[in-house]
C-alpha cells in the first residue's frame, strides 16, 4: 500500500465499489491507492480553480441581468 499510513471508511454504492475493485485489480494496485489518487487529483483541482478565482478577483462585475442586456444590445441574442 505505498506510503498510506491513515485509515478511513468510506462507503460507496455498491456497484460503484464493484467498478472500483474491478479498475484496481486490472490495473494492479489497491482500492486505496486508487482512492489516495481521486482525492489527490480534486484536491488539484480545486487548487487551481481558487488561483483562477484569485488571478481574477480585480476584474469588474456585471450582474446577469446586465450581461443579457449587454448580448442584447449587441444583437446576439
Amino acid at each position: 500500500m505505498g506510503n498510506l499510513s491513515k485509515r478511513s471508511t468510506v462507503y460507496f454504492e455498491p456497484t460503484i465499489h464493484q467498478a472500483l475493485k474491478m479498475r484496481a485489480a486490472s490495473s494492479h494496485v489497491s482500492v486505496s491507492e486508487l482512492i489516495d489518487e481521486a482525492v489527490r487529483l480534486l484536491m488539484r483541482e480545486d487548487q487551481e480553480d481558487l488561483r483562477a478565482i484569485s488571478e481574477r478577483a480585480g476584474e469588474p462585475e456585471i450582474s446577469y441581468e446586465a450581461l443579457l442586456n449587454s448580448l442584447k444590445q449587441d444583437g446576439k441574442i
